[in-house]
């Protein structure tokens, strides 16, 4: 039988790829642990397209985009990066007039496309067990023509808005001498709510509504993938699970616990995690004081603001805080573009691709549903309307266990074409101006410094300095062995994972940037981050006392 690549024509060649492109990073932040084909088709076609979209709508006058490849499981990337200088200065005039709509009505442009895409998952919502199978394949090329969309608005709003906060760090660090990781930076982006924190909120009201309607023992007792038989026999639990269901249908539910990955449930199909965090929240004192806290910040960073302000000549003042509040923009975005984009699509995804599945295992072309996440469009398409008369059990069979042996090995964090650098890599990087790779991907590099005797260097995310208890972190199930005033330690840090941030005492994460979830979460609630130091998770331990200084991108092992 043929077997197809996973991604047709986007699979790495090194014999053609390194005539694009010299060096190919890893994604280490979303193709870790490594994707099953179905994704990776989905990210590498479409996370590619929406970034050349994005960089060629705002004609960004240094970077084209990424290009991208799917090896092994994992995303390999590529900067396009525009040479000619003549070309960079006429995109660059063409720029000047493509950011206007970010600078006249960042919100409204942001909400237009908000209605534009939850329409567009609304329309996708059909009654998929008791679809035809020819409507079950209409539905699924509607689901790639959405995705498709969600990466191109994606995109252009991330490359809009990064941009502008990329231009408005050089502006603080030639006019005021500091970047994005001096607390001074942080303190003029802190307090800005976002629809993430308004769901966290939702879970946290459910946790005092629990109480009052006396259901507390019952969280106590029970575990929380229980929790639904727990609650159901009773008049008070019927009524909870009333209410908690319609919030999962409107508001929590289209997530996944991996943002980056479909072969997960949805916390609509098992809302597990959601009880979790109620649970979470009820033994360990867990409150939503963001609200609050939100207040402190906000006058903190108008107090930063004026105190920004005065240092500013009256020339450059009007541009100065115009590139300021696109940069703000950037912190309330970053948060909630993860909900009404990357997640909530990807639930859509999963949802179409798990109904063919169980249609196709129904009828006997695979074993069981979740064997569509070996499969790649073209196949479902030649499948779709007739699966009884399929048989593709043996690709499922071949690609389960190539994909079971990129789990077992770590994919390598770069490709680099003979004589090339990871300087050389850097140099270029830098060189792009590409803000996701600079504040997303990448970020600053840690400074070692000898005379603070620190055992660890990273980059701070989040001013502050704390003492506490490390906790290692690698997937959101290890979430509940956290403790008030711990400080988490993990790769990096998912959307879903941001409630367990109210009793947190500090978080470390391998990689990361000033835009990234752990960085723009600990900000708002006020909690030191360090990112970037790359063996967090091999150097600390579990149960370690450490120091955490923010500020100077240091920690200290207490008890060793």
């Amino acid at each position: 039988m043929k077997m197809y690549d996973c991604v047709p024509g986007l699979e790495f060649d090194e014999s053609l790829d390194f005539a694009v492109s010299p060096a190919w990073f890893l994604d280490a932040t979303h193709s870790v642990p490594p994707w099953t084909p179905m994704f990776g088709w989905f990210w590498i076609n479409f996370c590619r397209h929406g970034m050349q979209y994005g960089a060629e709508k705002l004609s960004l006058p240094t970077v084209k985009g990424w290009d991208w490849r799917f090896k092994d499981g994992g995303g390999y990337l590529a900067l396009l990066i525009v040479q000619d200088p003549e070309e960079r200065k006429a995109r660059e005039e063409r720029f000047k007039v493509a950011i206007m709509p970010f600078i006249q009505d960042f919100s409204g442009l942001w909400k237009g496309f908000v209605d534009e895409i939850v329409g567009k998952y609304d329309a996708l919502k059909i009654d998929l067990d008791k679809a035809s199978n020819i409507d079950l394949l209409e539905n699924f090329e509607g689901t790639i023509n959405v995705c498709k969309r969600m990466w191109e608005i994606h995109m252009y709003m991330m490359y809009g808005v990064y941009t502008a906060f990329v231009l408005f760090e050089q502006m603080t660090q030639q006019l005021l001498g500091f970047n994005d990781s001096s607390p001074e930076f942080h303190r003029l982006m802190s307090g800005f709510d976002n629809k993430s924190f308004q769901v966290d909120k939702g879970l946290f009201e459910f946790a005092r509504k629990a109480e009052a309607m006396g259901l507390k023992d019952i969280f106590l007792s029970t575990e929380a993938s229980k929790m639904r038989d727990a609650l159901k026999p009773t008049y008070n639990g019927q009524e909870f699970l009333k209410a908690f269901d319609d919030f999962m249908e409107k508001e929590a539910g289209w997530r996944l616990d991996r943002m980056a990955e479909i072969n997960c449930p949805t916390w609509l199909e098992d809302p597990t995690p959601a009880f979790s965090v109620i649970k979470m929240a009820i033994t360990k004192g867990m409150n939503y004081n963001l609200d609050e806290d939100r207040k402190r910040l906000e006058a903190e960073r108008i107090v930063a603001e004026n105190e920004i302000l005065a240092k500013i000549s009256p020339e450059q003042k009007g541009w100065f805080k115009t590139m300021l509040k696109l940069a703000q923009d950037c912190a309330w975005f970053s948060e909630e573009h993860n909900h009404y984009l990357d997640l909530y699509a990807h639930a859509m995804v999963r949802r179409s691709v798990i109904g063919i599945g169980k249609r196709f295992a129904k009828l006997g072309a695979i074993e069981t549903a979740d064997d569509i996440f070996y499969l790649i469009p073209d196949e479902v398409r030649k499948a779709c309307i007739s699966p009884d008369m399929f048989n593709l059990r043996p690709i499922v069979d071949r690609r389960k266990a190539d994909w079971q042996g990129w789990c077992a090995k770590d994919n390598p964090p770069a490709f680099m074409k003979e004589g090339f650098t990871f300087e050389d890599a850097m140099g270029g990087l830098i060189g792009s101006m590409d803000p996701i790779a600079l504040k997303v991907v990448v970020g600053s590099m840690p400074v070692v410094r000898p005379e603070l005797k620190a055992d660890l260097f990273g980059v701070c995310g989040s001013p502050g300095v704390a003492e506490g208890t490390v906790k290692v972190v690698w997937k959101e199930e290890e979430l509940s062995k956290i403790q008030k005033g711990d400080i988490m330690v993990a790769p990096t840090t998912s959307p879903s994972w941001t409630p367990v941030f109210s009793i947190l005492g500090g978080v470390i994460v391998d990689r990361g940037a000033s835009l990234s979830h752990a960085a723009i979460v600990g900000r708002e609630y006020g909690i030191p981050v360090v990112m970037n130091t790359f063996e967090g998770t091999k150097v600390l331990k579990d149960g370690m006392r450490i120091r955490l200084d923010a500020n100077m991108g240091a920690i200290y092992i207490l008890d060793k």
